[in-house]
């Protein structure tokens, strides 16, 4: 019998806890239900002046042009161009339950938030649009515009014609013979969720992806690699990219090795890149600062100038497009295209309206051998581990003699003395 009133009274007790759970749960739900469907002040999204977008499109862009591009980061022509190349990727139906926001809309609130790099619930405020929805929206229509443009403005060179005609403006612009571009990483910072650990970390202390980059004589990009963890050096990163393959086995067609002009010396094409990569027949580095000569700290000089074009580019991205300068808080994959969108941008914002798009870019001043924007290899760390070959060797002491006789530029030992190159 006392067993009996035991097992009762311990029931008694897991039926009392149960009830207390069910009651606890129905309360909790109760708290939960929607108050709206949609909030009220979202329901105004295009009513009224309230909303930014409205004072973008119906204010700036009748009264003052230059904040509207200031704005966008273009011209009310290149938005409208832009705009009609995306729209089949990013328009939406619109339902009986709710009108679907517009693609003007959309491509609006994405070239804001590259333009600034705000955060959701920043936006969400000026547009009228939940932080959610636009967690959706940016990422596709950074997807759409990337997609949309890169056979146009990002498209890779692969003929001699193509190739040659990079190669002259480098020569015309650079001073640099049978050059086919620059090559660099620039590190996009992000947050990184808890479950990866270091393996984003890189040497400058913030974890980030790697963006490789050959740019042109005229800051255009041709080719792009992004989503390499920034543990991994430059030189890594390009060993484990695309591009290491098609140059070695010259899938891009390269033009054949030519003479150096006003010479009988015959040299291939390259690519021009610092210390970090590896010395081969189709990619030039500097010679070591260790026991460098003065002839080979010309080499570097004339390198460096044709080499600062990749930086300079980054730069441009960067500060048009300024979402790159802060830290993204947003998945590996979304800071990939958002990276791809911005630079199929700069692209097509350089075809389309090169002169105000790189308006006040700084140059070399070569009259007074001082650099506006200049820099110096003093203090640099050489990289070490990289293997070279014994005809990439001998292509750049071809070069290094060029540079020293025919190839030389009258302001070029000034500059090398007063850098220290």
């Amino acid at each position: 019998m006392e067993q009996n009133s035991d097992i009762e009274a311990v029931l008694g007790v897991v039926g009392v806890i149960c009830a207390l759970q069910i009651a606890c749960a129905l309360k909790s739900s109760r708290w939960r239900r929607r108050r709206w469907w949609t909030r009220p002040w979202i329901q105004r999204r295009d009513e009224g002046a309230g909303c930014v977008h409205r004072l973008v499109n119906e204010e700036l862009k009748m009264e003052d042009p230059e904040s509207y591009k200031n704005y966008l980061r273009m011209d009310e022509q290149s938005f409208q161009k832009l705009k009609r190349v995306v729209e089949s990727r990013i328009k939406k139906k619109s339902t009986n339950m709710r009108q679907s926001i517009s693609v003007e809309k959309r491509l609006s609130v994405t070239l804001r938030f590259l333009a600034t790099g705000e955060t959701y619930q920043s936006l969400s405020f000026a547009y009228r649009i939940t932080a959610s929805t636009l967690s959706g929206i940016i990422p596709s229509t950074c997807r759409a515009i990337y997609d949309a443009l890169k056979d146009d403005y990002l498209k890779v060179p692969n003929t001699t014609e193509e190739w040659s005609k990079v190669s002259r403006d480098f020569y015309d612009q650079w001073n640099f013979p049978n050059c086919l571009g620059a090559m660099d990483g620039k590190h996009i910072q992000f947050q990184v969720p808890r479950c990866y650990g270091s393996y984003f970390y890189n040497y400058k202390g913030f974890n980030s992806i790697v963006l490789l980059a050959v740019v042109d004589a005229n800051y255009r990009f041709l080719f792009l690699d992004v989503g390499c963890n920034g543990r991994v050096s430059d030189g890594g990163v390009y060993n484990n990219s695309d591009l290491s393959s098609l140059v070695k086995n010259n899938s891009l067609n390269f033009p054949p090795p030519m003479n150096l002009p006003n010479t009988n010396i015959v040299s291939p094409f390259t690519l021009v890149a610092d210390d970090a990569f590896p010395l081969h027949p189709h990619i030039m580095k500097p010679y070591s600062q260790r026991f460098a000569t003065k002839e080979r700290k010309v080499f570097n000089y004339c390198l460096s100038r044709a080499r600062r074009v990749v930086k300079n580019a980054f730069g441009i991205l960067a500060n048009r497009f300024r979402v790159l300068l802060t830290k993204i808080n947003l998945s590996v994959d979304k800071v990939q295209t958002i990276t791809l969108a911005a630079c199929a941008l700069h692209n097509y914002l350089i075809q389309e309206h090169s002169s105000s798009y790189l308006s006040g870019i700084e140059t070399e001043d070569t009259q007074n051998s001082t650099f506006k924007q200049g820099y110096s290899l003093k203090g640099l760390r050489a990289h070490i581990g990289n293997r070279c070959q014994n005809s990439a060797i001998e292509i750049r002491n071809k070069l290094c003699a060029y540079f020293n006789s025919i190839g030389a530029v009258p302001w070029q030992w000034e500059c090398v003395n007063k850098f220290n190159f």
